[in-house]
């Protein structure tokens, strides 16, 4: 299986701990159940990474529930996606691990630590264990719990420790490698999608219904900040795009995000009249966000986790792509529309490690991005998706 790394350093290095892990489990695998267990009672999935992560790994998590209709489900998330996974109706009971390479600098545990956490839940005598991203330290993680049969990818290292080691697929959807994946470990076809993958509470329908209030439609949210500086598209971009819809459109502008995008958003507020914008920035939690996103008629974002709760609750989105790939990650309702321009670089998907060229600046692939096509894209959408009734 070919790894899917595109630091040398690391590539050599996982290469090398798999020669090794593989030698183990040769050993090892002679005295262990091979095959997965007909009737699993308990079932642990590892899903450790940042919101749109867990979100694309839903359609694969209700997979599992459904060839598993009784199976107890526990599931593994960093503590930053602690109350979105508590909505999640096809899992029992959630636990939280923060990884040190995927928290926030300075926090987080090391493997070795989070090791001795996953030994803790051995007694628990898992059936079947499923690590839904495709890295070597999870894969680790996974086999500290013990399931008896285990389930994962081997394209980013620890395949020998599996005992269904997949190759990720880079030329499909995150979500459609997850639910490839689920249908592989219960050796079904790939099941349909239910509905819906989110269960948001009346508690926070009602906390979205008093911030939207009485707000002029369309409403369109707008999600400023790109999360990382590689994918962060022009805020006075982001501005002009709002302005124009508040201008023509009518549209209420629901600006969101947390307490540390409050610099971009408001370069983003300033342009607008005070009585089109609505700013939520930093002042709803992410069930409450998924909640103003189902009742907002639009998204306009970059490559974002709120563009994955978006997409989860069915509201339409306008998402502006550079380097992250579109086939991987883009969100694919009916009404959905992806901006982007085609350089022989992009999409390069090189999101945690930049080529230096891109470091410290917009790169190209976001620069050259208009805020006029991102305009005529909302407009478009909002010509298919949204009448001129009264506010919902």
């Amino acid at each position: 299986m070919k790894l899917q790394i595109y630091d040398r350093r690391e590539w050599m290095f996982v290469t090398a701990a798999d020669a090794v892990l593989a030698a183990g489990a040769a050993i090892v695998r002679r005295f262990v159940r091979q095959q997965a267990p007909m009737d699993p009672q308990r079932i642990l999935l590892l899903r450790l990474e940042r919101i749109g992560d867990l979100l694309m790994a839903l359609p694969g998590i209700a997979a599992v529930r459904r060839h598993a209709p009784s199976a107890r489900i526990d599931l593994v998330v960093g503590s930053w996606n602690e109350e979105l996974a508590r909505a999640i109706p096809f899992v029992d009971n959630i636990e939280t691990l923060d990884a040190r390479w995927l928290a926030r600098e300075g926090t987080g545990w090391d493997l070795a630590t989070m090791m001795q956490r996953a030994a803790t839940w051995r007694r628990r005598h898992y059936d079947i264990g499923i690590n839904f991203e495709p890295d070597i330290r999870s894969n680790i993680l996974l086999a500290a719990a013990r399931p008896a049969w285990t389930a994962g990818y081997a394209s980013a290292g620890g395949g020998p420790l599996l005992d269904l080691a997949l190759d990720y697929d880079p030329g499909s959807h995150t979500s459609d490698n997850a639910r490839r994946l689920a249908a592989a470990v219960f050796e079904s076809p790939l099941a349909d999608l239910p509905g819906p993958l989110l269960a948001i509470s009346d508690e926070h329908r009602q906390r979205a219904r008093s911030i939207v209030g009485a707000a002029r439609h369309p409403l369109v949210a707008m999600h400023v900040s790109g999360g990382r500086p590689i994918k962060q598209w022009d805020p006075q971009r982001f501005g002009d795009v709002a302005r124009k819809l508040a201008a023509t459109r009518g549209a209420t502008i629901l600006l969101t995000g947390s307490e540390g995008d409050r610099a971009l958003v408001a370069r983003v507020k300033a342009v607008l009249p005070e009585s089109a914008v609505i700013d939520v920035a930093s002042g709803a939690d992410l069930l409450t966000l998924a909640a103003l996103l189902d009742q907002s008629d639009l998204l306009v974002t970059g490559d974002t986790g709120p563009m994955h709760l978006a997409h989860a609750v069915g509201t339409p989105v306008v998402a502006v792509f550079g380097p992250s790939d579109p086939v991987r990650y883009a969100p694919r309702g009916p009404f959905d529309r992806v901006v982007r321009i085609d350089l022989p670089c992009a999409p390069c998907n090189r999101i945690r490690l930049p080529p230096a060229r891109c470091q410290g600046k917009i790169p190209d692939c976001l620069a050259l991005v208009s805020a006029d096509s991102v305009f005529d894209a909302a407009a478009a959408v909002l010509d298919q998706c949204w009448s001129a009734t009264p506010a919902r």
